[in-house]
Parts: structure tokens; sequence; C-alpha cells
């Protein structure tokens, strides 16, 4: 770049994605004199799903601005809860965050996931054309322009993960409702229904049934109820829930 210098700074919560020189305060960058600010943003390692608002010497500008020599940039990071308007709050998760996908789905939430490595190209198209957000730690994923929304999943470690998908996107909560295979809406069913696809062990001690239609599983409270009861129980005493 050999054009207008700019000063910017990033919110705390961003400095994972830039320099370390540029972590705090604010620094100079030379721009080119015609990319948007976006495109600034982004060629500094920040996906735009991540930046908040824009900020040119105090006001909010958009991301198709083109900044001017001697203009303060700030970037600030999303809001919290962050809304996601247009269609109902769906995620699409990359074949990285299979468990995530799984407590997401124990917790009643929309989230469908690719277990095969399909590849960045169609992951973006799916998310656009069933407008989920894409949940992923593949900043470049994240960069794609055809996401019809996306977030950058912080930590490597579930529960931190869990947390932060439902603190910034406050999705509402189902307990127990959908399948954790397969993303399906589970509907309760009788014992003498699921008869046939149960050992006997299971069939002798276990009398309540839910079975996914999508996918034929049948779910009962077994071995690993109580682990399971132990995730819900913390996200619904600090997210809350929608239904019992």
């Amino acid at each position: 770049m050999n054009g207008p210098e700019i000063q910017i700074s990033f919110a705390p919560g961003l400095a994972v994605f830039v320099a370390s020189e540029r972590r705090s305060g604010s620094t100079a960058v030379t721009t080119d004199g015609v990319s948007s600010l976006g495109h600034v943003v982004e060629s500094l390692g920040v996906p735009l799903t991540e930046a908040g608002r824009l900020l040119v010497d105090g006001r909010p500008v958009a991301v198709a601005h083109v900044p001017s020599a001697g203009e303060h940039v700030s970037v600030e990071g999303v809001t919290r809860p962050q809304p996601v308007p247009g269609a109902p709050l769906r995620f699409l998760l990359d074949v990285h965050l299979g468990t995530l996908a799984r407590r997401l789905r124990l917790l009643g939430v929309d989230a469908a996931y690719e277990n095969e490595d399909i590849g960045d190209p169609a992951l973006a198209a799916l998310s656009a054309r069933e407008r989920r957000v894409m949940l992923s730690r593949d900043r470049g994923l994240l960069r794609r322009r055809e996401l019809w929304a996306g977030a950058y999943v912080y930590s490597d470690r579930p529960d931190d993960q869990l947390r932060d998908v439902l603190e910034r996107f406050a999705p509402p909560l189902a307990p127990w409702t959908r399948c954790t295979a397969c993303n399906g809406l589970l509907t309760d069913t009788g014992k003498e229904e699921v008869r046939e696809r149960l050992e006997r062990g299971t069939e002798k001690t276990y009398d309540v049934f839910a079975r996914c239609p999508e996918c034929e599983r049948v779910y009962w409270r077994g071995a690993h109820h109580a682990r399971l009861e132990a995730i819900v129980d913390e996200a619904v005493r600090e997210f809350g829930a929608t239904t019992p």
C-alpha cells in the first residue's frame, strides 16, 4: 500500500487477530486510497464477523467507507447479545466443532453440522442458502463474502465454546427436544413402539423414551444422563430456557 496514512485501534477483544504491535493503542496504517475500510480491517487480520461498529473520528461509518489521510479509526467488538435479523436463529458448524454442535442440540438449539470436510466454498454456500450463522475457528472461512452470517469460536474447549455462543447470541433454549445425532426434533414415544430397538436390559430398566423421526434414533435416561443433565442445568441456570 502506498497512499493515505490513517491511525487505527482495535478493541481489546480483537487482540487475538492482530499483530502484537497493534494490540494496544493506536497505530499508523498506510492504505492504498481506494480500498474500503472493511477491506483494511480484514487485511490487518480481523474478520468482519468479529468487528462491531467502525468509528472514524468518533462517528460510525459503513464498512464501504474509504479512509482518508489523517483519519482516526476505532474498531469495536460485536455487541453481546448480538442480534441476527431476518431469519430464525440457526447455526452451521464446521467439521472441527462436533462436540459443540451436539451440546447445542442437547439444549434444543438448531445446529447443523458437517461431519466431513466439504470445503469452505460449500460451507459458505450452505450458510447463505439456509440462512445459518456459520460457527468456525477458521478465519479464512469467516472472510468469505457469500456467508450469510458468521462468528469466530474463540476457545478450543467445548465448555467455553458453548458458553461463548450462548452469551453472544442468546438463542432460546429448549433442552432435550433435539436429536444430538442429526438435529431432528424429538417426539415422545411409548416403549411398545420402540421395543424391538432396545436391548433387554434397557427394556427392563427404563419406561420413558423419545424418538427422532429423522434418523430413528431412540433416547432414554441412560448411564450418561447425569453428565448431560449437568451440562443442561448449568446452561439453563446461566442463560435461561424457553420450555421446561
